[in-house]
């Protein structure tokens, strides 16, 4: 064969090597196209072919959908990552300057204030899967930690008694994957902001690649807020859906996770149901605190049952100055309780109303000295059979760096005081409780709380 013809012979192979190749990659590119994934976060494909694009709507009120009310995807296949930023053609509403101004009014009271840093950088980020801890979010320092918590509350909710064909014991919690725990949190937020727009539709903002409000003399830019787009869901299924298509959005590094979701959960109550929740007493939902910010009890109410109480006491009370003041008005599903080493008993508007102590479910966001951590137990039976209230267990989760599996606590409302005594002081002489043994006593009182050889938390 002359050099020239073996050349051309060559060549014609290196062509059928690449053709091959290209050929490869297109049977693989169909297949992550036919299971919707990619390496971008834009919601211009969606799942089932229900494709909208912005303007467009599928129920015809005009109001854009979020793209991919399809089915959930199978828990078969591999999850690529994928950013913090959506498409500016995502199809939702962009942030105009007076809502972003009544946004920084009802957060901080002025327009002029903004985030402080351990708010931008929080998000919601879980323990690792298949863990002690893989139920169990990892919470900073700040005042995004009372958020936190209060959403850790859900996610338990969700993967103790709401998943289906599901044990509900604490391995269970323990034995779930990445993907699990993605779609607990989904859940969670889904189902708070159901709650806060009164079970009629949820609101969802999101950070876009564009801007679309100018910062101004009186409103101050944060670098986030002027690039929100609000989407409208008018069903639960549809809302804990678009959130667990972009769950990173939430769960992501350097996605103000937090941050969006207490915007959606504004959005969710509306700023006019909003101010018929508030009173005299409170006037915007964040306070100052040592150079940052502290959610005030509105925030945490809207959260466990959608409405933004300023109070914890049951229903409508007078004030100081004989100003209407108002509670907690409806059952949730997971509860509330609180103790303060300074706060008097004859205190009437500190004390937790019977309602939040009593939750629907056994789960409570737990307040001590404004430490916020959960307690649970996997017993649903807990709080509506009295004869399981002699003696029980209960998990707690401090979201503590140190602790690295839930703690077990047996609860005894039926010991003597003798025996209550004696089991208290040999075990921690010197000191008899801790302020979570003072908060579960405001519900149980007089009970016996044994740690079970776990050193007392807070």
């Amino acid at each position: 064969m002359e050099p020239s013809d073996r050349e051309h012979s060559s060549q014609e192979l290196d062509l059928e090597k690449i053709t091959r190749k290209i050929s490869f990659l297109d049977k693989w590119r169909e297949i992550f196209s036919y299971h919707r994934l990619g390496t971008n976060n834009t919601t211009s494909q969606s799942h089932e072919g229900n494709h909208v694009s912005a303007g467009e709507t599928e129920d015809g009120t005009g109001i854009p959908q979020p793209k991919g009310h399809g089915r959930w995807p199978s828990s078969s296949l591999c999850s690529i990552p994928k950013p913090s930023l959506i498409s500016s053609k995502s199809g939702g509403f962009p942030i105009s300057l007076a809502v972003a101004t009544k946004l920084r009014q009802s957060l901080f009271g002025n327009t002029v204030r903004v985030f402080s840093s351990d708010w931008t950088k929080a998000y919601f980020r879980f323990h690792d899967p298949f863990s002690d801890l893989a139920f169990s979010l990892e919470v900073g320092k700040g005042g995004t930690r009372s958020i936190q918590m209060a959403v850790q509350g859900s996610i338990i909710k969700y993967l103790l008694f709401t998943r289906q064909e599901k044990d509900c014991n604490l391995l269970s919690l323990c034995a779930i994957s990445k993907r699990e725990q993605e779609r607990a949190l989904a859940a969670a937020l889904a189902g708070v902001l159901w709650a806060a727009g009164a079970a009629r539709k949820a609101s969802v903002c999101l950070v876009t690649e564009d801007t679309y409000v100018a910062p101004t003399p009186d409103c101050s830019g944060d670098g986030f807020t002027e690039r929100l787009q609000l989407f409208e869901l008018l069903e639960k299924e549809a809302t804990e859906k678009f959130i667990y298509d972009h769950v990173q959005c939430f769960k992501g590094e350097g996605s103000h996770g937090v941050i969006l979701f207490l915007y959606s959960l504004i959005f969710s109550r509306t700023f006019e149901r909003l101010q018929e929740d508030l009173d005299v007493s409170t006037t915007h939902l964040l306070r100052p605190n040592a150079g940052g910010f502290l959610c005030r009890q509105a925030v945490l109410n809207m959260i466990l049952t959608g409405r933004a109480s300023p109070h914890v006491f049951n229903g409508y009370q007078k004030g100081k100055s004989q100003e209407m003041l108002c509670g907690v008005l409806t059952r949730s599903d997971v509860g509330y309780l609180q103790w303060h080493k300074d706060t008097s008993e004859d205190d009437r508007l500190s004390q937790v109303s019977v309602v939040l102590k009593t939750p629907q479910l056994p789960i409570w966001l737990c307040n001590t000295n404004g430490n916020y951590s959960v307690l649970f137990s996997t017993n649903r039976q807990l709080l509506s059979d009295w004869k399981v209230e002699g003696l029980f267990d209960l998990y707690f989760y401090s979201g503590q760096p140190a602790q690295n599996k839930p703690a077990h606590l047996t609860i005894d409302t039926h010991s003597h005081h003798w025996e209550r005594v004696r089991h208290e002081d040999e075990r921690r002489p010197g000191r008899r409780f801790s302020p979570v043994e003072m908060a579960i006593r405001t519900k149980w009182t007089e009970a016996t709380v044994n740690w079970n050889g776990t050193v007392p938390l807070f």
